[in-house]
């Protein structure tokens, strides 16, 4: 196997919806295609993929730094032993002559190409990329099913309470049983409206709705809102302070009884390893969610999975964020605990198969080969044009 060329390009999944930091009226994404000399079908196998939402596209350090040295490395270096094409070793490619440090947006580059590269992988086997994942770093038995909770409930113009119940009926009647909701850019006064709001949509089960703070709160604000929403029983209070803020985390988690999720603005092992030995998390109840896409792939967050058993974590204890396919992917052969899911944004890049159906908080994969991004009609007409 030969990569015959790489293409990339920025598509936009902006919208007018903000939460507690930021608003998405300029969000864009990096989109990239690999090529291979492997034809099927008489068309040449590609792989694509994308740096999820929520970062910005990374399209500098991918036409400077990693696709040339992916372009550069001979062929056989990106082989395994047996002669199967190996995405880890692409990956060591793309990282050669890095400094350690400086995780961010050069993680998000790697993330992307690290996505086509897996996609590609398992596109030349013939073999979606869970039950191909699997087979080589799980047990061989994926799960057939992931439980996903639909992500929702931003600010937005125009949007009260009214608009808020509705958006979630519609998760509901969509087959979500667990929604989630921003909090933090508004006051507390306001926000415990709308949390009361969307707890009337779910019958006052407070166990279904997870709400999130995007790292907005200092510690006494998270505190006064945490002695708030404790009575409610909510399935998690989300990235309550900035990502890196451990202290904050560990506090919280002495005086919070209830699950915390945390981890999707950390892009590395090291950063994931600190939040554990500093951050104060509960492996009996919280919740890691790095997003693989954005954290340089599939290679590093197999190290931090690596790292979370060796700390006595369960894979289970892992919903990744990001709400797309490759994540899906992962966490059915993995066995992780879920996948986030957008139902209505962040398109065409986010979201599953056109034709996935959600039943009570699960969806089943698709058997087309490799990620299955064929499945996504308005976004594999944008991917197509990438390299045709």
């Amino acid at each position: 196997m030969k990569i015959v060329s790489v293409h990339e390009d920025v598509v936009p999944i902006s919208s007018s919806i903000r939460n507690a930091w930021i608003d998405f009226t300029a969000m864009d994404c990096s989109i990239v295609a690999i090529v291979s000399d492997v034809v099927r079908d008489g068309e040449p196998v590609v792989g694509y993929g994308f740096n999820s939402n929520g970062r910005y596209s990374a399209g500098e350090i991918l036409r400077r730094r990693v696709i040339p040295r992916l372009l550069a490395a001979e062929p056989e270096t990106l082989l395994a032993e047996d002669g199967q094409f190996e995405p880890a070793r692409a990956w060591d490619v793309m990282m050669r002559n890095e400094k350690p440090g400086g995780h961010g947006e050069r993680s998000v580059a790697v993330g992307v190409v690290d996505m086509a590269l897996f996609d590609l992988a398992a596109k030349i086997a013939g073999q979606p990329l869970y039950r191909w994942l699997s087979e080589r770093y799980g047990d061989g038995q994926p799960d057939d099913s992931v439980f996903v909770y639909a992500a929702g409930g931003y600010y937005a113009p125009d949007k009260g309470l009214r608009e808020l119940q509705d958006e979630m009926r519609g998760f509901l009647d969509q087959g979500y049983r667990v929604v989630k909701m921003k909090i933090g850019g508004a006051d507390l006064t306001e926000d415990l409206k709308r949390i009361d709001a969307v707890l009337e949509v779910l019958d006052g089960d407070g166990s279904r709705l997870a709400v999130d703070v995007n790292g907005r709160f200092d510690l006494a604000t998270a505190l006064e809102y945490a002695r708030a929403i404790e009575p409610y029983g909510l399935f998690w209070y989300e990235e309550v302070g900035d990502p890196l803020d451990y202290q904050l985390n560990a506090t919280l988690a002495e005086h919070y009884s209830g699950p915390l999720a945390t981890g999707e603005n950390l892009f590395s092992l090291q950063d994931a390893r600190n939040l554990i030995r500093y951050g104060g998390l509960r492996p009996d109840r919280d919740f890691i969610q790095v997003d693989p896409a954005l954290s340089y792939g599939l290679v590093e967050y197999l190290r931090i999975q690596d790292m979370l058993r060796a700390h006595g974590w369960s894979s289970r204890r892992c919903i990744p964020h990001g709400g797309h396919q490759f994540s899906l992917h992962i966490a059915a052969a993995l066995k992780l605990g879920g996948n986030e899911s957008y139902p209505g944004e962040f398109q065409p890049t986010g979201g599953f198969a056109d034709d996935a159906v959600v039943r009570d908080s699960y969806v089943g994969l698709t058997e087309t080969p490799g990620i299955g991004f064929e499945g996504k009609a308005a976004f594999h007409r944008v991917l197509r044009e990438l390299h045709n």
